[in-house]
């Protein structure tokens, strides 16, 4: 074959052809496999109880809390962070059984009451990240904040109560008004926390009144538990006495009742009795004696003489059955 006007034989220009194309496709294979690998880098995974703070060019733009598969642009125009969001964390306050206790942590247990007396006080405060972008970057030191609020908070509810209140039936109130405070100050400073619980552990007086107070907490004890035995003896013996209450009312109305009914029906037998008489007076008098003595005579002993048969001395029984006493 003759050369073309550049000099390369038709062969040749195929060869170079087929060349050419072939570095195309490989350029474009690269291309894409590198775009590829570069929109993979912008891809992550959420597993539950996590949350992930985008940035683009540094800035923060979103904050993701859903699980399962993502995705952002690759780096460097954005990158995330990963933040554990439901894992429940605690700080521990005050002086902690089984460790010797240092100076700073009984002065940390350490409070004033309400009435002015001295309450040495160990407490947990549980707290998780609500928000992740302000949890990890509104507060330089989160977790220094968190402990010098918890105390602000406590101290100031602890200086409102009296010491009884404290030490034994008040610490729930205690509890729930340190919470709400704690989170008031944490949400003032967009800490991005949320306090699960305030619990106190021990309390107690100063060593030194530490007895006089144990006696006021048994005396305590003892009068809860003679109200308590009372309130049972009343509630045992209260249903009792309203039951032979309402039976003796019953009684005395089903007395009452029939004495009426007897009254009323001895009124009307009277009444009857009359009008009978008013019209045959002699007639009723004569059945109203022989129905008396149908009553008076089966209780008396009766002796009958034929007259005349015998002369018969007439003899009243006095103290005899059936006779006057």
């Amino acid at each position: 074959m003759a050369p073309d006007s550049d000099g390369f034989s038709p062969d040749e220009q195929v060869s170079r052809s087929v060349g050419r194309s072939l570095g195309n496709l490989l350029f474009f294979a690269v291309v894409v496999a590198a775009a590829a690998g570069w929109m993979y880098l912008g891809t992550f995974t959420l597993q539950p109880g996590q949350a992930a703070i985008i940035f683009r060019l540094g800035e923060h733009v979103d904050t993701i809390a859903e699980q399962g598969l993502h995705f952002r642009l690759p780096p460097p125009l954005e990158y995330h962070e990963k933040v554990e969001v439901s894992k429940i964390e605690r700080e521990e306050f005050g002086v902690t059984a089984g460790i010797e206790p240092t100076r700073a942590a009984i002065a940390e247990a350490a409070m004033q009451t309400g009435d002015n007396n001295i309450v040495h006080m160990s407490f947990v405060v549980r707290y998780r990240l609500r928000d992740a972008f302000e949890a990890r970057y509104s507060l330089a030191d989160p977790v220094p904040t968190l402990r010098e609020a918890s105390q602000a908070a406590l101290r100031e509810v602890v200086g409102a109560t009296s010491i009884d209140e404290v030490i034994s039936q008040g610490r729930g109130e205690v509890e729930v008004a340190a919470l709400e405070r704690l989170q008031a100050i944490l949400d003032l400073y967009n800490s991005g926390l949320v306090i699960d619980g305030i619990e106190l552990q021990e309390v107690q007086p100063p060593e030194e009144v530490r007895a006089a107070f144990d006696d006021v907490i048994a005396a305590s004890q003892d009068g809860s538990r003679k109200i308590n035995e009372a309130e049972g003896y009343r509630n045992e013996v209260l249903p009792g006495a309203r039951a032979e209450a309402a039976e003796i009312i019953a009684s005395a109305d089903a007395y009452r009742e029939a004495v009426v009914a007897e009254s009323t029906g001895e009124t009307q037998r009277f009444s009857a009795l009359a009008a009978e008489y008013r019209r045959s007076p002699e007639v009723t008098r004569q059945r109203m004696y022989l129905e008396t003595m149908e009553a008076v005579l089966p209780g008396v002993e009766k002796v009958i003489i034929e007259p005349g048969s015998a002369q018969v001395l007439p003899y009243l029984p006095l103290g005899g059955r059936g006779g006057l006493r």
